[in-house]
């Protein structure tokens, strides 16, 4: 008989840790997961945004440089000259001025020209080399002057002399004639370690792997390889598998979660409309899953141990002091919740049980627990809900808190089928310092008095609310000036727009007067630190709320809500004079003054591109009239 009841009393303890241990383990991995889950997705997308940009910036210029190149007049005349000069040392000297004043110019590792009729290769040096079509090195040129392009990208090693055939990033530029012939081909190289080294910061700082790819599936570049090594990521079987989905040109981003054999992770594809590359943003969770996964496993073997002594210790127990069982087992029954408790809090800062039918405390230490929050003993729950909101948590997530754990709002929810609650807000231990919290509940029925419970579990996530506030910011601001960048700019005004249609709001653009001379006269540095200045100034002049950004090069706008015209002419002066000053830096002095176009809303527009549109006609206008000064955007003058 003892036996019997040693082996039962054994068996109903195993039972009642190992359910303790599965419901905790099921609730936060399902938790853990999620937030892990979501947590790479964020940094993923807004790691892809901030590359997306950097790339579409660093492509840009070189393009529109080739493309100025390719279209200049008197560059035309030299080709034009070439089967007269070509053996003219002076008419290679030209040439090679005018390239060389591009290189230096814009700091550009290699600036060329190739003449189709002579296929002669001029650089900033000179007279390079003459190509032929029997040089496979040359396929370049003639795949190019067959595809008809305007313009395209070629990745290749950079033959001319002092070079070292470094892996260099060209523009391909077609010079057309009076007949729209092609007469030459222009461009700019850069070296691609400049762009894998920006890959490899990103990669290193956020987990992740990066890569350029072209229709194909051909890495055009990443922090290792380039379209020179023609290696194609659709080997991968990974890859292969989401082929048609990351090509897909239709939707601005792609993003998988995707799972191959052992490998795990998450993959987000944007496509580079101008140059028809994707961006592929691939963070590979597998180790992240085992190490979730080995918690999972690390906490099992610790419950097999602690059933391993429980059992050895109650059955000594049993045998040698039979007559005080039931006190023994109720004394270790709470020591073993301790260990549970004390096992699990790595992860959570308090477990507590509530009886939401009702309206009470599961256990005595969720009392107990209550009790220390400055609740009085015997509190119905739903109004000790409201005491901690009260006393604990700031007051714009009270109401929140309240609603969401409140045992009208619990029943609802697994009446619904829903069995896991959370919700983040800010708490303070003394009234002053406050930092983000999230409560995860799990809603479960008690099977012995059929009632509906739910385990709440408390994790201090400050750390992370800090670090996802903190990349935010970083993404929206422009480096340079501080000010938001173009794309957070619009998205921001599109907002206020859409929130507030009947409001008036002025749309300022404001260019600096004759920036290109400061960048000329001074330099690029002195032109960065005039542009770092302005927006200084420019922001000043603002409320905290009013959204002030720069849009790109030395052009910037302003966008406030006002109540009258005079107001908007009033600002408008006021920016015109105060922008109106000398930068000074050493021995610099610089003069600065800037031109301002202003667009009213709704009457000049209800979207952000109308009111671009028409500040940049007033904006026009301005510099029309003179410079150093504004014009507001009228119906009549347009």
């Amino acid at each position: 008989m003892k036996e019997k009841v040693l082996l039962k009393t054994n068996l109903f303890i195993c039972i009642i840790i190992i359910l303790g241990f599965f419901i905790t383990s099921i609730i936060s991995y399902h938790s853990n997961k999620q937030i892990f889950q979501k947590d790479i997705e964020e940094v993923s997308n807004l790691t892809s945004e901030g590359i997306y940009h950097n790339i579409d910036t660093i492509f840009s210029k070189p393009i529109n440089v080739s493309m100025t190149m390719a279209n200049d007049v008197l560059l035309k005349d030299f080709l034009g000259e070439e089967a007269l000069k070509k053996d003219d040392d002076s008419y290679i000297k030209q040439m090679r001025d005018y390239l060389n004043a591009y290189r230096i110019k814009y700091g550009y590792d290699s600036v060329f020209l190739v003449s189709k009729e002579t296929s002669r290769y001029y650089y900033y040096n000179g007279l390079d080399r003459i190509l032929t079509k029997d040089n496979p090195e040359n396929e370049w040129y003639y795949d190019f002057l067959n595809s008809k392009a305007e313009y395209g990208i070629k990745i290749d090693n950079d033959e001319v002399a002092n070079a070292n055939n470094d892996i260099t990033v060209f523009i391909n530029c077609a010079i057309k004639g009076e007949n729209k012939e092609t007469i030459g081909v222009v461009g700019v190289g850069f070296r691609v370690k400049n762009l894998q080294n920006l890959l490899a910061k990103y990669e290193t700082e956020y987990g992740i792997d990066t890569y350029l790819i072209n229709a194909q599936g051909t890495i055009e570049i990443s922090s290792t390889d380039t379209a020179y090594k023609e290696k194609n990521i659709f080997q991968n079987d990974v890859f292969q598998q989401l082929k048609k989905d990351i090509l897909n040109k239709d939707s601005n981003m792609q993003d998988f979660w995707y799972h191959s054999g052992k490998r795990r992770g998450y993959l987000v594809s944007r496509y580079i409309d101008n140059l028809e590359w994707y961006l592929l943003i691939d963070h590979d969770t597998s180790q992240l899953q085992e190490n979730l996964n080995g918690q999972i496993i690390g906490g099992f073997l610790v419950i097999i141990a602690v059933i391993t002594c429980v059992l050895v210790i109650i059955t000594n127990i049993i045998k040698k002091y039979n007559h005080t069982i039931v006190r023994m087992t109720q004394k270790h029954e709470k020591e073993h919740r301790d260990i549970f408790q004390k096992a699990t809090e790595q992860m959570f800062q308090n477990i507590i049980e509530l009886d939401i039918t009702h309206n009470c405390f599961g256990n005595i230490e969720t009392e107990e627990f209550f009790e220390d929050l400055c609740v009085p003993k015997g509190t119905p729950y739903d109004e000790a809900l409201k005491i901690v909101a009260r006393e604990q948590i700031k007051e714009e997530y009270q109401e929140g808190y309240i609603k969401t754990f409140s045992p009208e709002n619990v029943l609802d929810a697994y009446k619904n089928g829903i069995e896991s609650l959370t919700y983040d807000f800010m708490i303070s231990d003394d009234g002053i310092r406050y930092y983000w919290m999230r409560i995860t509940a799990r809603i479960f029925t008690w099977e012995e008095d059929n009632s509906v419970r739910m385990f709440s579990y408390r994790q201090n996530i400050d750390a992370q609310k800090t670090q996802e506030k903190k990349l935010l910011a970083n993404l929206e601001r422009d480096h340079l000036s501080s000010l938001y960048n173009k794309k957070t700019t619009q998205d921001k005004i599109i907002q206020m727009l859409h929130q507030h249609p009947e409001q008036l709001f002025a749309f300022f653009i404001l260019d600096i007067d004759a920036f290109k001379l400061v960048n000329d006269r001074f330099g690029h540095a002195v032109g960065d630190h005039v542009i770092a200045d302005f927006a200084h100034i420019l922001k000043n002049q603002f409320n905290e709320q009013d959204i002030v950004g720069r849009i790109g090069g030395d052009e910037f706008v302003a966008f406030i809500p006002v109540h009258n015209y005079e107001q908007v002419e009033r600002k408008g002066a006021q920016l015109v004079k105060v922008l109106h000053h000398n930068y000074l830096e050493k021995d610099v002095v610089c003069p600065i003054s800037t031109s301002i176009g202003v667009a009213i809303a709704p009457d000049a527009g209800t979207d952000f591109e109308q009111l671009y549109k028409n500040a940049d006609r007033a904006l026009y206008q301005t510099k029309k009239n003179g410079k150093n000064g504004f014009t507001i955007y009228q119906k009549e003058n347009s």
